[in-house]
């Protein structure tokens, strides 16, 4: 009896560096399985409609190198199927690249137990980070806590190499037949209008696109430092939904920096401080591994009696991009567009919600799961907690940025605020418009208008009296 080689794929849609597809391909001719579970469906719709574009594209690579046999996908618990599937394949090993959230390691307990009767077991393959994130660690045994020291270690010990790529033929088995249909799948029915405008301006999805966006970006790596704050530039490097798919690993895009920094020396300054922002995403996921409550609970524990909103008009307003602050509200509707928002109008728009409007981060946390394309479990938490004050590596508290002194310094032409907003000027770009078309009827989305300049000095003095009161509360206690 021929037994199949099972992959249960999570966020690794690749064909480089991918350990646990090797595993499977060596058990027996490969099964691919993906589950459309309620973890899948807690995710944001725009992640879930991404979701569906990163498996298309890994299905068309496996079935050419199947012979035109691709991935089942499933709808259901992987560990009320699993088991059943396994038993009626005659497979014991099950191979999995971990994705190491909370929900999925409770899911994965789940899975085991499930399996334990049939003497069937779950293997699951490192290839979403850098390094086993048990390897880094401080000098009393620890797990670090800020960035600098981490990033240090990271780089001392190395990430690890890359995984061989899969052969260029690959046997598989045939699918079951209760697999769903992958070319008329939607996972985002509830994406309403906001389909048309993420499908406008999606990026090519899938490791072709991946690889191609690496290399066109280490052409260009000289320019990072100086211009990677500027989102009126095309000067980062776009792999963040790659990533966070799994199209492409960050040890393949590691090796493929250094070995850039080597043969180009002209380059190395910038791949330098791109391959930083790499171990910054690779700290995020190490702190959400260590702590696992990061994405509910504030990481400065005392910060949960900070007299934070949690709704009303002014967040509903922020939802809308709506709010008056032009960088504020380009952002807002960049990322309604497109799914993505660049880093430095990310902090901007978290610092306005936490800082000006005093709004609990958890709220933008969920606004920004729902929203983007590139959503990261990880960078999502620790991002939001960096900026509110009450994360790791946190800037101080009082440190709150102005949305009109940052729009002066990195988009001094307003070029990015012209793009996305439809009344910012005369002469805004026609990509504006489509924040109008996309958004539900029920907001009244017209052309936008700015706030009173009061805003940004009342906001400020609000924040610092919040902060105030805090700090002399908890001093009393």
């Amino acid at each position: 009896m021929t037994v199949p080689g099972i992959i249960w794929l999570t966020r690794d849609f690749r064909l480089h560096d991918n350990p646990a597809l090797l595993a499977a391909i060596a058990d027996g001719p490969l099964v691919p399985v993906f589950f459309i579970d309620q973890l899948t469906m807690a995710q944001g719709a725009a992640s879930r409609w991404r979701l569906v574009r990163a498996l298309k594209a890994f299905d068309r690579s496996l079935r050419a190198r199947t012979g035109g046999k691709g991935i089942t996908v499933l709808r259901g618990e992987a560990d009320e199927i699993l088991p059943g599937l396994m038993e009626l394949l005659g497979a014991r090993r099950l191979h999995q690249t971990d994705w190491p959230t909370p929900e999925m390691r409770t899911l994965q307990d789940r899975v085991r137990e499930r399996l334990r009767p049939l003497d069937a077991r779950l293997i699951q393959h490192r290839g979403h980070l850098l390094v086993d994130p048990g390897k880094i660690r401080t000098g009393n045994g620890d797990p670090y806590r800020v960035y600098s020291p981490f990033a240090r270690a990271v780089r001392r010990l190395g990430p690890d190499r890359p995984a061989p790529d899969a052969p260029a033929r690959i046997s598989a088995f045939p699918q079951p037949p209760e697999g769903l249909d992958l070319n008329t799948l939607n996972l985002a029915p509830d994406l309403h209008r906001g389909r048309a405008a993420l499908e406008k301006f999606a990026t090519p999805a899938g490791e072709d696109a991946a690889l191609a966006r690496l290399d066109e970006f280490l052409d260009r790596a000289r320019d990072y430092p100086g211009g990677r704050d500027r989102p009126d530039l095309e000067a980062t490097s776009g792999l963040s939904e790659h990533l966070a798919l799994g199209e492409i690993s960050p040890r393949t895009l590691w090796a493929r920096a250094m070995l850039r920094a080597e043969m180009s020396p002209e380059q190395d300054a910038g791949i330098c401080k791109f391959l930083s922002e790499v171990i910054w995403r690779e700290f995020s996921w190490y702190l959400l591994v260590e702590f696992p409550n990061l994405p509910s609970a504030c990481w400065r524990r005392e910060w949960e009696e900070f007299p934070w909103r949690k709704d009303g008009a002014d967040l509903i307003r922020w939802q809308r991009a709506q709010t008056g602050v032009a960088l504020v509200d380009a952002g807002l509707r960049q990322m309604w567009l497109t799914g993505r928002m660049h880093n430095r109008v990310r902090m901007v728009v978290a610092s306005w919600l936490t800082k000006h409007l005093l709004i609990d981060w958890r709220a933008g946390l969920a606004h920004f799961a729902d929203c983007l394309t590139d959503w990261d479990p990880a960078a999502n938490a620790m991002n939001w907690q960096w900026v509110a004050g009450c994360g790791p590596d946190a800037a101080p508290y009082f440190r709150i940025f102005n949305p009109d002194k940052q729009a002066e310094q990195y988009d001094p032409q307003g070029e990015y605020r012209r793009r996305w907003l439809a009344g910012f000027d005369v002469s805004a770009n026609p990509d504006a418009a489509a924040w109008m078309e996309s958004t539900p009827r029920a907001w009244h989305a017209g052309r936008w208008r700015a706030g009173p300049p009061s805003m940004l000095t009342e906001g400020r003095e609000a924040a610092l009296a919040a902060l105030a009161h805090f700090r002399a509360a908890t001093s009393e206690n």
